[in-house]
């Protein structure tokens, strides 16, 4: 009789653990509050514990690997057929295996103040890149842009530098990594080196990756009216901190 009662323990705790499985991947928190206080009035069996402790471990590891999903090569060319992803101009042999290069546009911009205010606009002055190069140097905070314009839909785009980059003392970006779900425009680049370095218009710059998204976006960015880099441009831009109240 003892050994029935624990198999039917377990295979409610089983029932349970599925039933819980649907209402997390649903985000129905109020079912989930339920079936954990069910769970501790039913497992007191020691072995039970044990089974749905391990059961709901693997399913916490399961659910954290699926909420940082980076998009592999495959993956990223099913969504640019879709065109949730689109990325203009497109070359298939920067498809690196989860993720693409980008290259530096032709255009630098640095502000015209050496000493900036974060309550005030910041103008730059831009520059082309000439055909030989142009050196960045040390202790200069240098504006840049990417050559692709991107669209991503369906996903959160990361721009992140090469190690060929970094390995040339060249840091891409001071914060501003991540794009938002609707992002459509450039990448503009916030540049800085450990020492001086010639850098080339065309010269691979970056990479993006791209990473799944949970639940539904309820304001994609480019319907945002109040999103500070909606317009479409070929340049780098300046800071809009100024445009927030603080």
């Amino acid at each position: 009789m003892l050994i029935v009662i624990s198999y039917a323990l377990r295979v409610a705790s089983y029932e349970l653990l599925v039933i819980r499985c649907w209402f997390i991947r649903n985000n129905v928190h109020k079912g989930i509050i339920l079936l954990n206080y069910l769970t501790t009035q039913l497992f007191n069996d020691l072995t039970t514990q044990l089974i749905y402790k391990l059961a709901n471990y693997s399913l916490s590891l399961y659910l954290a690997e699926k909420s940082t999903m980076i998009l592999s090569d495959k993956r990223i060319l099913e969504e640019i057929d879709k065109g949730t992803i689109i990325i203009e101009p497109f070359k298939r042999e920067c498809l690196g295996t989860n993720s693409y290069d980008v290259h530096l546009g032709k255009y630098l911009a640095t502000y015209k103040d050496r000493v900036l205010d974060a309550k005030l606009h910041n103008e730059i002055l831009h520059f082309e890149i000439p055909k030989s190069g142009y050196v960045l140097e040390p202790d200069t905070l240098y504006l840049g842009v990417t050559l692709e314009y991107t669209e991503t839909h369906n996903h959160v785009p990361f721009l992140e530098g090469k190690s060929s980059t970094g390995r040339l003392g060249i840091d891409i970006h001071a914060t501003a990594g991540k794009g938002d779900v609707g992002f459509c425009n450039t990448w503009t680049l916030e540049i800085s080196v450990a020492q001086p370095v010639r850098v080339y218009a065309g010269m691979p710059i970056g990479q993006l990756i791209y990473f799944a998204v949970e639940g539904d976006v309820h304001t994609m960015y480019h319907t945002k009216g109040n999103a500070k880099y909606n317009r479409k441009t070929t340049r780098p831009v300046e800071s809009m901190m100024w445009k927030n109240e603080f």
